[in-house]
């Protein structure tokens, strides 16, 4: 049973973890369950599962900070899952190391779709681990930029953005495609992980020591990834 993903569940209401377990089961995942922060951090670091699906609000140790301390050992996919709507609980996950973040009540399809997401894309980087663009190296396995050996300081999510459109340099990608790849969803229209990511990006990139890369956005078409002497 090579080919099964494993999946960690960290979440402490034991029916809502039954129900996503029993869901994600029937769907051909391998699952265990953690009910607390803490135990969730150890199986991380013992089980390296392919995914972990991790609430935010959890026994002592909350998932921002099981997030951000797995990230010193762990590579896999994170996805958060928060009663919050917020932007504030968004953008904090993202800064932690999360991938993608669902909210509270779960839909069973857009779980789906996003873990599918999720996995296709670290599949997809694993095969494919490096992109080199004269001075500017991306790793897919470190999740790390460097431009003239300089690394910047990246966070997971940005990364992916960077990576994505490193792909297609000198292609315009659209909002929608981006959401899809990132994501596993079709663009709502309201969607701002993308603007958040994309802003972050473009800042760090800025102010990069003699960088000769930035990221345009093409009008009514999507964000085009480009050399200095495309510009």
């Amino acid at each position: 049973m090579a080919n099964v993903k494993h999946i960690l569940v960290v979440e402490d209401d034991s029916s809502l973890a039954e129900w996503i377990s029993d869901y994600l089961l029937d769907h051909g995942y391998s699952i265990t369950v953690a009910n607390q922060g803490d135990f969730a951090l150890a199986m991380i670091a013992e089980e390296r599962p392919d995914l972990v699906l991790l609430d935010v609000m959890l026994p002592v140790k909350n998932g921002f900070d099981v997030c951000k301390e797995a990230r010193a050992f762990y590579t896999g996919p994170i996805l958060f899952m928060t009663a919050c709507v917020e932007d504030g609980d968004e953008i904090q996950g993202l800064d932690v190391g999360a991938d993608d973040y669902l909210t509270k009540p779960i839909r069973p399809q857009v779980l789906l779709a996003r873990i599918k997401a999720l996995l296709r894309r670290a599949t997809d980087d694993n095969i494919k681990q490096k992109l080199v663009f004269d001075s500017l190296t991306l790793n897919a396995a470190a999740k790390s930029v460097a431009i003239e050996q300089q690394v910047l300081d990246l966070n997971a999510n940005e990364f992916d953005v960077l990576w994505l459109l490193a792909l297609k340099v000198g292609t315009v990608v659209s909002r929608s495609d981006l959401i899809a790849e990132l994501r596993g969803i079709e663009y709502d229209g309201f969607d701002r992980s993308i603007d958040i990511r994309i802003s972050r990006l473009r800042k760090k990139l800025h102010e990069a020591k003699n960088q000769p890369y930035k990221i345009k956005t093409i009008r009514g078409k999507g964000y085009l990834f480009c050399r200095e002497d495309e510009s």
